[in-house]
C-alpha cells in the first residue's frame, strides 16, 4: 500500500461516496469517517474560484489532527447514462511528491531554496534546498503560516512584509539581507528575488521566492566597502592624530576587536625624517580602540612613548615593510603579549583569548611614518594572507593622509610664522586714530590665507588704514601678501589719495602676475581697502578694490556700510577706482575686515553683514573688547577662511592744536611769517623748538616764494611731533642734493633734513606740500 494512491469519490451532492488508503495517508481520516461526509466539512478554507473553473490547483485540507495540509488535486467529472454528471472523481498529492514533470524535478533540485506561497503567506511548495534550509520536510511546512514556522525576530519580520508586499503591489522584488537560518549554524548573506504568480485569468494567487547564499560575495563586497569607507573616513581634517584615530574607527570593531597606532615623534612635529636607525624602534601611541569600553586590553596610554625590541613583530613590519602576521603558539607572538602583560597586568583579562595579531607598517612617499597593529581576540578567524593583502592596502591609504596632515601641519606653521612676520607686531604711536585688531587663521584644510592689515602714519597727523585679502591658501599666498603689503608701504611713503594708490597697486600686481612662470598665479584676485583719515580736518578718504565696505558707527550709536564702490580685483588692469570722503565726528569707530568675516558657504552675507552691524553697537569696555565681541557674534565655530579685523576710533585735533597763515608771496614776507610761527610756539609752550623752527620755516616759505607758485600757507601742528607744513599751488617736487662749494643755493632742504627728524612732501589737489616733523620729546 505504500504506492497506493490518494483518491475520493464525490457525488453530485458533494459528499464523499469513495476513500482510498492513499487518502487516508495524506489526511489522517479512516474511510469510516470520510464517507458520507460534505467534502466542504474536511476543507480548512474554500477552494480557490481558479481551481474550481480549472478542476485543479492546490487546496487547504485540515488534517484529522488539527493542524493544515495543502494538497495538489485535479478532478474529473463522472458522467451518467444519460450525460448529466453524477459526481467527481478526486485524485490528491502533495506539492512535490512523486514529481514527474521535467519541470517539477527541476524545482524540486534546485541549488537554491525555492518556495511557493499563498496571498496569506501560507506555504504552498518548497523544495528540497529549501526544507535544507528551514531543517525540517516539506510536509511539516504546507499550509502553516510564514510567521508560525521562524523566530520572532526582525529578520523574519522584514521577510514576512516583503512577502505581503508583493501581494500588495503585485509587482516583484529583490532584496539582499545577512540572516541566519533554522537549520543554519551561523549567518549568511542572502540574495532573495519574490515574484507574484498569477492563474490564467491573471488574477494573483500566490506569492514565489528564490532565495541565493551571497555570503562569500558578501565578504568581497564588504572588504571594498570597508575600503570604501576608509577613503572617506581617513584624513577629514589634516590632523595627524585625529587621521589616525579616524584609522582606528574605520577597523573597529569590523576587521579587528583591538587596534592602535604608534607614529615617530618627527611625524607629530615639523622636523623631516632623520637619516639613522636605531635597533630599537621607539614609537609615540597617538590612537588605539577596541570592542571594550575604555580599551583596557592597551599596555600603552595614550601620548606615552613604546619601545619595540628588534624581535617584535612591530620592528619586524618596519623593518621589512610589509604586514607580518602572528598567531597564538608561535614564539614571538607569545613573547610580545607576554610582555604586554608583564607592562600592564591590569589589562591581563581582557587579554585572555587573544590568538591573532597583524602589524602593519605605515609608509607614504617611501618614508615610514610609524605601525598600525591590529589584534582579534572574539573574532574566531585568525588573520590570513587575505587580510595582511587588505591591510597594506588599508595603511597605504591612512598613512597618505597621515603624511598629508603632517606635511600640511608643517606647511601651515611656515605660512603662519612667516605671516606674522609681516603684520605689524606693535602699531606704530600716532595721534589720529586709536585701534584694535583681530587675525585668526583659518584651521581648514586649505591653509593659511593672504589676509593682512596696516596701520601706516602719515604726515600732518594723518593715518593709513589698510586691509586686504589674497586669494588662496598656503605658503604662496603669504609670499604675495608680503608683497602687497611691502608695496602699499611704498606707495604710502609716497602719500598718493586712495584711488591713485590703488591704481599704481593694480599695475604692480598685474606686473607681478605676468611675471610668475607658475600655473598658479595667486596674487591676481587679491583685495585691497585704503582709507586715509585727517584728524585736522576730521575726513576719511577712502577706495577699494574689490574689497567689502567698510562698516561705520557713529558717536550716537547709529550704525551702517559706507556707501562706496567696491571697484575691480586688483591686477584685472584698466578700470578705474573711484575714492568715498566723509566727514565724521569725533569717537566715530570705522570697521575694516576681510571677507571671511561675513562670507561663507553656509551663511547668507547679508545676515552676516546685518549681524557685524549689530555687534558693533554693543557696550564694550574698550575696542580690544569689541573685537572680542564681533568675532564671538558673527563668525561661525569654524571659520572656512582667514578673518582680518581692524577697528579705529577716531580722534580729532582742536583749533588750539593746529595754526594758519596765508603767506604772500613776497620775499618780504618771510621775517613776518617766522616770527609768527615763533610768537605760536610761544603760546604752545615749545619755546625750545623755536631756534629749528625759524631755520625750518624760513627755507621752506622762501622756496615756496622763490619756486612756487601762489597760494602759499604754512601750517604748525602740535601733535606727538611739531609739525611744520608749506603749501604752493606749483607741482613740482623739491628734490635733495648735495651743494657745490661754490653754489649760492641748494642747501635749504639739506640743512631742513638735518634738523628734522623727517620731511617730505605730497601732492595735493592744489599743488604740494613740503613737510616736516621735530620731536618733543627732550633728548637729555
Amino acid at each position: 500500500m505504500e504506492d497506493a494512491s490518494a483518491a475520493a469519490i464525490i457525488d453530485a451532492r458533494g459528499f464523499v461516496t469513495g476513500w482510498s488508503e492513499g487518502a487516508r495517508r495524506l489526511t489522517g481520516y479512516p474511510p469510516g469517517e470520510a464517507l458520507g461526509r460534505a467534502v466542504r466539512e474536511l476543507l480548512a478554507e474554500a477552494v480557490p474560484p481558479e481551481a474550481v473553473s480549472a478542476r485543479s490547483g492546490t487546496v487547504m485540507v485540515r488534517h484529522r489532527d488539527g493542524y493544515l495540509v495543502g494538497l495538489r488535486v485535479r478532478a474529473c467529472a463522472v458522467t451518467g447514462p444519460d450525460g448529466e454528471a453524477g459526481g467527481y472523481v478526486i485524485t490528491a498529492a502533495s506539492p512535490g511528491r512523486g514529481e514527474t514533470s521535467l519541470a517539477g524535478r527541476a524545482f524540486q533540485q534546485a541549488s537554491m531554496s525555492m518556495s511557493v506561497f499563498d496571498t496569506s503567506q501560507r506555504y504552498l511548495r518548497l523544495n528540497d534546498a529549501a526544507c535544507h534550509v528551514m531543517g525540517v520536510s516539506e510536509e511539516t511546512l504546507l499550509g502553516r503560516h510564514f510567521p508560525e514556522t521562524v523566530e520572532e525576530a526582525e529578520h523574519s519580520r522584514g521577510f514576512n512584509w516583503h512577502l505581503r508586499h508583493v501581494v500588495e503591489t503585485g509587482r516583484p522584488l529583490r532584496y539582499e539581507s545577512y540572516t541566519g537560518a533554522p537549520a543554519l549554524n551561523r549567518e549568511h548573506a542572502w540574495v532573495t528575488e519574490m515574484w507574484p504568480v498569477r492563474d490564467a485569468a491573471g488574477e494573483l494567487v500566490g506569492t514565489a521566492l528564490a532565495a541565493f547564499d551571497s555570503t562569500e560575495q558578501y565578504w568581497a563586497r564588504q572588504r571594498l566597502a570597508l575600503l570604501n569607507q576608509a577613503a572617506a573616513a581617513i584624513g577629514t581634517t589634516l590632523d595627524v592624530v585625529r587621521t589616525a584615530e579616524e584609522l582606528i574607527e574605520v577597523v573597529v570593531p569590523r576587521f579587528a576587536d583591538f587596534a592602535s597606532v604608534d607614529l615617530f615623534d618627527w611625524v607629530l612635529g615639523a622636523d623631516e625624517a632623520p637619516t639613522a636607525s636605531a635597533a630599537e624602534i621607539t614609537l609615540r601611541r597617538v590612537a588605539h580602540g577596541s570592542v571594550t569600553e575604555g580599551t583596557p586590553e592597551a599596555a600603552v596610554h595614550l601620548g606615552e612613548v613604546d619601545v619595540y625590541p628588534s624581535f617584535s613583530p612591530i620592528s619586524r613590519a618596519m623593518r621589512e615593510g610589509r604586514a607580518i602576521l602572528s598567531q597564538a603558539g608561535e614564539p614571538a607572538f607569545m613573547r610580545w603579549v607576554a610582555e604586554r602583560n608583564t607592562r600592564a597586568p591590569e589589562g591581563r583579562p581582557y587579554r585572555k583569548g587573544v590568538h591573532s595579531m597583524m602589524a602593519v607598517p605605515l609608509r607614504a612617499r617611501g618614508t615610514t611614518l610609524g605601525v598600525a597593529v591590529a589584534v582579534r581576540v572574539a573574532q574566531p578567524d585568525d588573520y590570513a594572507e587575505d587580510d595582511a593583502v587588505f591591510a597594506e592596502e588599508l595603511a597605504s591609504r591612512a598613512a597618505v593622509c597621515v603624511d598629508n596632515a603632517r606635511r600640511f601641519a608643517r606647511e601651515r606653521t611656515t605660512a603662519l610664522a612667516l605671516q606674522h612676520s609681516l603684520l605689524p607686531r606693535g602699531l606704530p604711536g600716532q595721534a589720529a586714530v586709536q585701534v584694535a585688531h583681530r587675525y585668526l587663521p583659518s584651521g581648514s584644510a586649505a591653509g593659511i590665507g593672504g589676509d593682512w592689515f596696516d596701520v601706516i602714519p602719515l604726515s600732518g597727523s594723518r593715518v593709513a588704514l589698510v586691509v586686504g585679502d589674497v586669494v588662496g591658501h598656503g605658503i604662496p599666498s603669504t609670499a604675495t601678501m608680503g608683497r602687497l603689503v611691502t608695496a602699499v608701504r611704498t606707495l604710502a611713503d609716497v602719500d598718493l589719495p586712495p584711488d591713485e594708490l590703488l591704481t599704481h597697486l593694480d599695475d604692480l600686481v598685474t606686473h607681478l602676475a605676468s611675471d610668475d612662470q607658475g600655473d598658479e598665479v595667486a596674487e591676481l584676485g587679491a583685495t585691497c581697502l585704503y582709507a586715509v583719515y585727517d584728524p585736522v580736518a576730521r575726513r576719511l578718504n577712502l577706495a577699494a578694490a574689490g574689497h567689502p565696505a567698510p562698516a561705520l558707527v557713529l558717536p550716537d550709536g547709529s550704525t551702517r556700510l559706507i556707501p562706496m564702490s567696491a571697484g575691480p580685483p586688483l591686477g584685472v588692469g584698466g578700470l578705474p577706482f573711484e575714492a568715498t570722503e566723509l566727514q565724521l565726528p569725533e569717537g566715530s569707530v570705522v570697521a575694516l575686515y576681510t571677507d571671511g568675516l561675513i562670507e561663507d558657504r553656509d551663511r547668507d552675507v547679508d545676515h552676516a553683514t546685518a549681524e557685524l552691524c549689530r555687534a558693533l553697537t554693543v557696550p564694550a569696555d574698550s575696542l580690544d573688547a569689541l573685537c572680542d565681541t564681533v568675532l564671538k557674534a558673527v563668525l561661525p565655530e569654524e571659520p572656512g577662511d582667514d578673518v582680518a579685523l581692524l577697528l579705529a576710533r577716531t580722534r580729532a585735533l582742536g583749533a588750539d592744536q593746529v595754526a594758519t597763515w596765508d603767506v604772500t608771496p613776497d620775499p618780504a614776507e618771510v621775517a613776518a611769517t617766522r616770527q609768527a610761527a615763533t610768537d605760536q610756539l610761544t603760546a604752545w609752550g615749545l619755546d625750545e623748538t623755536a631756534f629749528v623752527t625759524e631755520l625750518v620755516v624760513s627755507e621752506l616759505v622762501t622756496n615756496a616764494i622763490r619756486y612756487g607758485a601762489p597760494p602759499i600757507q604754512l601750517r604748525l601742528i602740535r601733535d606727538q611731533t611739531l609739525i611744520c607744513e608749506v603749501s604752493d599751488g606749483s607741482s613740482t617736487s623739491p628734490h635733495l642734493r648735495r651743494a657745490h662749494q661754490d653754489d649760492e643755493g641748494g642747501r635749504g632742504l639739506l640743512l631742513v633734513a638735518q634738523l628734522t627728524q623727517r620731511w617730505g612732501s605730497r601732492q595735493t589737489t592744489r599743488g604740494k606740500t613740503i613737510w616736516c616733523e621735530q620731536s618733543l620729546t627732550p633728548l637729555f
